[in-house]
Protein backbone atom coordinates (compact mmCIF):
# COMPACT_ATOMS: atom_id res chain seq x y z
CA UNK A 1 0.00 0.00 0.00
CA UNK A 2 1.15 3.68 -1.00
CA UNK A 3 2.03 5.65 1.80
CA UNK A 4 0.09 8.89 2.09
CA UNK A 5 2.69 10.57 3.99
CA UNK A 6 3.72 13.65 1.86
CA UNK A 7 6.93 13.13 -0.33
CA UNK A 8 9.91 15.36 1.12
CA UNK A 9 11.15 17.84 -1.49
CA UNK A 10 14.60 17.73 -2.56
CA UNK A 11 17.07 20.25 -0.87
CA UNK A 12 18.84 22.63 -3.00
CA UNK A 13 22.39 22.03 -3.79
CA UNK A 14 24.78 23.52 -1.53
CA UNK A 15 26.14 26.54 -3.01
CA UNK A 16 29.53 26.80 -3.58
CA UNK A 17 31.45 29.67 -1.68
CA UNK A 18 34.08 30.72 -4.52
CA UNK A 19 36.35 32.38 -2.39
CA UNK A 20 36.69 30.06 0.61
CA UNK A 21 36.99 26.84 -2.24
CA UNK A 22 39.83 28.47 -3.46
CA UNK A 23 41.75 29.34 -0.66
CA UNK A 24 41.10 25.74 0.15
CA UNK A 25 42.72 24.34 -2.92
CA UNK A 26 45.43 27.21 -2.43
CA UNK A 27 46.13 25.40 0.74
CA UNK A 28 46.62 21.94 -0.77
CA UNK A 29 48.35 22.32 -3.96
CA UNK A 30 51.25 24.70 -1.83
CA UNK A 31 51.47 21.41 0.26
CA UNK A 32 51.41 19.00 -1.90
CA UNK A 33 52.14 20.48 -5.80
CA UNK A 34 50.47 20.44 -8.76
CA UNK A 35 51.01 16.80 -9.73
CA UNK A 36 50.37 15.42 -6.01
CA UNK A 37 46.98 17.07 -5.82
CA UNK A 38 44.07 15.10 -7.35
CA UNK A 39 40.89 15.84 -8.14
CA UNK A 40 39.34 14.05 -4.91
CA UNK A 41 41.71 15.26 -2.89
CA UNK A 42 40.24 18.70 -4.00
CA UNK A 43 36.73 17.85 -3.68
CA UNK A 44 37.48 16.57 -0.10
CA UNK A 45 39.18 19.88 0.93
CA UNK A 46 36.79 22.52 -0.56
CA UNK A 47 33.99 20.83 0.24
CA UNK A 48 32.23 20.25 -3.33
CA UNK A 49 31.87 17.48 -5.99
CA UNK A 50 33.85 17.16 -9.27
CA UNK A 51 31.03 18.23 -10.76
CA UNK A 52 30.76 21.92 -9.14
CA UNK A 53 34.43 21.87 -9.18
CA UNK A 54 34.53 21.70 -13.32
CA UNK A 55 31.38 24.23 -13.30
CA UNK A 56 33.17 27.04 -11.19
CA UNK A 57 36.61 26.58 -12.32
CA UNK A 58 36.44 24.86 -15.18
CA UNK A 59 39.66 22.21 -15.10
CA UNK A 60 42.63 21.49 -12.78
CA UNK A 61 45.01 23.55 -14.29
CA UNK A 62 43.21 26.73 -14.59
CA UNK A 63 42.16 25.97 -10.63
CA UNK A 64 45.73 26.30 -9.96
CA UNK A 65 46.08 29.13 -11.76
CA UNK A 66 43.50 30.77 -9.83
CA UNK A 67 45.26 29.60 -7.14
CA UNK A 68 48.36 30.92 -7.84
CA UNK A 69 46.91 34.41 -8.76
CA UNK A 70 45.40 34.38 -5.36
CA UNK A 71 49.33 33.05 -3.91
CA UNK A 72 50.02 36.06 -5.61
CA UNK A 73 47.47 38.55 -4.26
CA UNK A 74 48.13 37.52 -0.97
CA UNK A 75 51.25 35.73 0.81
CA UNK A 76 53.16 36.06 -2.14
CA UNK A 77 52.18 40.15 -2.28
CA UNK A 78 55.69 40.82 -0.27
CA UNK A 79 57.89 41.41 -3.22
CA UNK A 80 55.41 43.82 -4.90
CA UNK A 81 54.93 45.55 -2.16
CA UNK A 82 58.38 46.27 -0.47
CA UNK A 83 59.31 47.55 -4.33
CA UNK A 84 56.72 49.57 -4.32
CA UNK A 85 57.62 51.02 -0.98
CA UNK A 86 60.92 51.15 0.33
CA UNK A 87 63.18 54.29 -0.71
CA UNK A 88 66.10 52.84 -1.60
CA UNK A 89 66.75 49.20 -4.21
CA UNK A 90 68.81 47.96 -0.84
CA UNK A 91 66.11 48.60 1.36
CA UNK A 92 63.98 47.16 -1.20
CA UNK A 93 65.51 43.74 -1.40
CA UNK A 94 66.20 43.20 2.80
CA UNK A 95 62.63 43.74 3.16
CA UNK A 96 62.05 40.88 0.55
CA UNK A 97 64.50 38.42 1.72
CA UNK A 98 63.51 39.16 5.08
CA UNK A 99 59.65 39.19 4.74
CA UNK A 100 60.66 35.50 2.58
CA UNK A 101 61.77 34.56 5.73
CA UNK A 102 58.78 34.66 7.64
CA UNK A 103 56.60 33.62 4.92
CA UNK A 104 58.16 30.56 3.96
CA UNK A 105 59.24 29.61 7.81
CA UNK A 106 57.43 31.59 10.06
CA UNK A 107 54.11 30.41 10.48
CA UNK A 108 51.93 28.00 10.33
CA UNK A 109 50.81 27.93 6.63
CA UNK A 110 52.99 25.80 4.39
CA UNK A 111 56.86 26.07 4.07
CA UNK A 112 58.38 27.25 1.20
CA UNK A 113 57.24 29.63 -2.21
CA UNK A 114 54.36 28.08 -4.06
CA UNK A 115 55.84 29.03 -7.25
CA UNK A 116 58.63 27.00 -5.95
CA UNK A 117 57.88 23.94 -5.00
CA UNK A 118 54.67 23.66 -7.42
CA UNK A 119 56.36 21.54 -9.69
CA UNK A 120 59.86 21.82 -11.77
CA UNK A 121 59.49 18.63 -13.74
CA UNK A 122 56.15 16.96 -14.53
CA UNK A 123 54.64 15.09 -17.13
CA UNK A 124 54.34 16.02 -20.33
CA UNK A 125 50.56 16.63 -20.37
CA UNK A 126 51.54 18.88 -17.87
CA UNK A 127 53.84 21.14 -19.62
CA UNK A 128 51.52 23.99 -20.07
CA UNK A 129 51.66 24.15 -15.66
CA UNK A 130 55.19 24.47 -15.78
CA UNK A 131 55.78 26.55 -18.46
CA UNK A 132 53.31 29.22 -16.36
CA UNK A 133 55.10 28.85 -13.15
CA UNK A 134 58.75 29.05 -14.81
CA UNK A 135 57.10 32.57 -16.45
CA UNK A 136 55.73 33.50 -13.19
CA UNK A 137 59.23 32.94 -11.44
CA UNK A 138 61.29 34.79 -14.59
CA UNK A 139 57.99 37.69 -13.88
CA UNK A 140 60.01 38.02 -10.57
CA UNK A 141 63.43 38.36 -11.77
CA UNK A 142 62.28 41.12 -14.27
CA UNK A 143 60.63 43.09 -11.24
CA UNK A 144 64.09 42.87 -9.45
CA UNK A 145 65.78 44.18 -12.56
CA UNK A 146 63.31 47.17 -13.19
CA UNK A 147 63.98 48.07 -9.46
CA UNK A 148 68.26 47.47 -10.13
CA UNK A 149 67.54 49.88 -13.33
CA UNK A 150 66.19 52.32 -11.37
CA UNK A 151 68.52 52.49 -8.79
CA UNK A 152 71.37 52.71 -11.41
CA UNK A 153 69.30 55.67 -13.04
CA UNK A 154 68.90 57.39 -9.70
CA UNK A 155 73.03 57.06 -8.54
CA UNK A 156 72.36 54.68 -6.14
CA UNK A 157 74.32 51.58 -8.19
CA UNK A 158 77.44 52.54 -10.27
CA UNK A 159 76.51 52.42 -14.09
CA UNK A 160 78.79 49.86 -15.22
CA UNK A 161 76.39 47.17 -12.14
CA UNK A 162 75.21 44.07 -13.67
CA UNK A 163 71.82 44.47 -12.52
CA UNK A 164 70.64 41.50 -14.66
CA UNK A 165 73.06 39.48 -12.93
CA UNK A 166 72.30 40.42 -9.59
CA UNK A 167 68.64 40.15 -9.56
CA UNK A 168 68.84 36.57 -11.08
CA UNK A 169 71.19 36.13 -7.60
CA UNK A 170 68.58 37.77 -5.71
CA UNK A 171 66.00 35.70 -7.22
CA UNK A 172 68.50 32.59 -6.44
CA UNK A 173 68.66 33.49 -3.11
CA UNK A 174 64.81 33.71 -2.45
CA UNK A 175 64.13 30.42 -4.24
CA UNK A 176 66.68 29.11 -2.16
CA UNK A 177 65.54 30.02 1.12
CA UNK A 178 61.80 28.34 -0.41
CA UNK A 179 63.72 25.24 -0.55
CA UNK A 180 65.84 24.70 2.26
CA UNK A 181 62.59 26.24 4.06
CA UNK A 182 60.64 23.45 2.99
CA UNK A 183 63.41 20.95 3.58
CA UNK A 184 62.96 21.77 6.94
CA UNK A 185 66.53 23.63 7.47
CA UNK A 186 66.14 25.90 10.87
CA UNK A 187 64.88 29.70 10.91
CA UNK A 188 67.96 30.67 12.29
CA UNK A 189 70.28 29.14 9.31
CA UNK A 190 67.76 31.13 6.80
CA UNK A 191 68.45 34.28 8.74
CA UNK A 192 72.16 33.97 8.47
CA UNK A 193 71.51 33.26 4.28
CA UNK A 194 69.71 36.24 4.48
CA UNK A 195 72.41 38.10 6.40
CA UNK A 196 75.26 36.56 3.74
CA UNK A 197 73.56 37.69 0.62
CA UNK A 198 72.77 41.31 1.97
CA UNK A 199 76.45 41.17 2.38
CA UNK A 200 77.15 40.78 -1.24
CA UNK A 201 75.88 43.71 -2.24
CA UNK A 202 78.07 46.32 -4.52
CA UNK A 203 79.29 49.07 -2.96
CA UNK A 204 79.29 52.04 -4.41
CA UNK A 205 82.75 53.45 -6.42
CA UNK A 206 84.07 56.45 -4.25
CA UNK A 207 83.99 59.39 -5.77
CA UNK A 208 86.89 61.77 -6.71
CA UNK A 209 86.27 65.09 -4.93
CA UNK A 210 87.98 68.23 -6.72
CA UNK A 211 88.54 68.44 -10.40
CA UNK A 212 90.36 65.02 -10.49
CA UNK A 213 92.55 62.48 -8.57
CA UNK A 214 95.99 63.14 -9.75
CA UNK A 215 98.37 60.25 -10.90
CA UNK A 216 101.40 59.76 -8.39
CA UNK A 217 104.45 61.39 -10.03
CA UNK A 218 102.59 63.75 -12.19
CA UNK A 219 103.31 67.23 -11.88
CA UNK A 220 100.55 69.84 -11.46
CA UNK A 221 100.35 71.99 -14.74
CA UNK A 222 102.02 75.30 -14.87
Amino acid sequence: MKSSEPRRPRGRPRLLDRQKALEAALQLFWRQGYEGTGIADLTAAMGTTPPSLYAAFGSKERLYSEALDLYGASYGSFLRRALEEEPTARRAVERILRDALEVYAGGPDPRGCMLSVGTLTCAPEHEKVREDLARRRLATIERLKARLDRAVAEGELDAGTDTAALAAYYAAVIQGLSIQARDGISRGVLASIVDAALGVWPAKAPVAKGRGVRRAGAQPAS
